[in-house]
């Protein structure tokens, strides 16, 4: 793995939990994918604003790609939380693997801020 992707697998609970609360209001305000097969096809279209990766889904390959597609689409990503951490944050009763902002609504300052932060975790 890359130096950048451990750098944003090894980011402070508070930006995990910052990232869930960005995806939460823009869910609310904004427009939300959920899950890998929604959030791939917004990274290769160039939609994701951010992509959010829980950290327990199993078998790990079912996510695996998502980093690497970020990486070449130059989209930032956080791995953060569990399934059921981005599930709620989407406001779904189920867990999510993962989940992208494709608009933040009224999260766009907040989530501006969050992108800063994890592009200076990758230096």
């Amino acid at each position: 793995m890359s130096k950048a992707v451990h750098a944003i697998i090894d980011a402070p609970e508070e930006l995990k939990q910052e990232a869930l609360k960005v995806l939460e209001k823009s869910r609310d305000t904004g427009k939300t994918k959920k899950g890998t097969n929604e959030t791939t096809k917004a990274i290769e279209r160039n939609l994701a604003k951010l992509v959010l990766i829980a950290n327990d889904v199993q078998p790990p390959e079912i996510v695996m790609h998502l980093p690497l597609l970020c990486e070449e689409k130059n989209i930032p990503y956080i791995i953060c939380g569990s399934k059921k951490d981005i599930g709620k944050s989407l406001g779904l009763d189920r867990p999510s693997a993962s989940a992208g902002i494709l608009n933040p609504g009224n999260a766009k300052d907040a989530l501006d801020a969050l992108v800063k932060k994890l592009a200076a975790l990758k230096k």
